[in-house]
């Protein structure tokens, strides 16, 4: 009986406040991962708002075409003038 009593006695000394001191630094652990979240969901909230943007590529896309036209006809229109010229 006295054994069992010496037992329960290194138990509670010595295994219970392992146990309580590693399950605090779990609940830590757990707590310090939800700032992270939040700073991970602000940056993929402001990466969504810089992707609205990429419908407007297909309209540049155009502009540039028909710029390019034009300079192009621009230059045409230079051969021939100066052709003229001499």
């Amino acid at each position: 009986m006295t054994l069992e009593w010496i037992g329960d006695a290194i138990l509670l000394l010595v295994v219970l406040p392992v146990v309580v001191y590693l399950l605090r630094g779990v609940l830590n652990a757990a707590n310090s991962i939800v700032p992270s979240v939040q700073q991970v969901a602000t940056a993929a909230h402001a990466g969504s708002k810089d992707l609205d943007a990429a419908a407007l590529l297909l309209t540049t896309q155009g502009q540039v075409i028909k710029t390019i036209e034009t300079a192009a006809d621009y230059g045409g229109s230079l051969d021939v003038i100066l052709d003229d010229a001499r």
